[in-house]
């Protein structure tokens, strides 16, 4: 069983209290105003929304998203937020570097770096509609990137979500 620690408690709560106050608030927002890495609002959201994913098989987790045809890909260094929305494919990995590049993505991720990634079902900020994301974090817990499989609008169709849901239950952290 998995011990709490006090600290991790706080931040817990505290989290809660940010999602109370607005479900569709963006998580980097809440992570600036509680001064905590992001990692902890996406670890601590609540009713569930968020599923620890196995961050040691981050290459077949990434390779899967071939399948998910176009998603809306994120990357926030803090200072600017970059966005595209293709498809993942034509990968390679050379020393540190695991490579996508397509005609949509080009893309290439120091996995070393990778720490943690989570499934996560969020309201959208802009229209409340449902997201389904995947988002992988650095050890700092700031985010790598975040890949979209919906981004608002629209509720998420029936097969991006069954595919959501197959990801999620085949890459889901298994605790001892």
């Amino acid at each position: 069983m998995q011990t709490v620690l006090p600290l991790e408690t706080e931040i817990r709560e505290r989290v809660l209290k940010e999602f109370e106050k607005n479900p569709r608030a963006m998580t980097p927002s809440i992570a600036r105003t509680l001064g905590i890495g992001e990692v902890h609002v996406i670890r601590h959201m609540p009713n569930g929304k968020s599923r620890e994913l196995d961050i040691k098989r981050w290459e077949e987790l990434i390779r899967s998203f071939e399948d998910l045809g176009k998603v809306h890909v994120i990357v926030n260094t803090g200072v600017v937020v970059l966005e595209c929305f293709g498809q993942f494919g034509n990968f390679s990995t050379m020393g540190e570097w695991f490579n996508v590049q397509t005609s949509t993505i080009d893309m290439h991720i120091r996995h070393v770096e990778l720490h943690s990634v989570f499934a996560v079902e969020k309201p959208g900020h802009m229209d409340g509609v449902n997201t389904l994301s995947f988002q992988f974090f650095n050890r700092e817990g700031q985010t790598a990137f975040k890949v979209f499989l919906t981004f608002g609008g629209d509720a998420p169709p029936a097969p991006k979500v069954e595919q959501f849901k197959a990801l999620t239950e085949k890459f889901l952290l298994k605790q001892d």
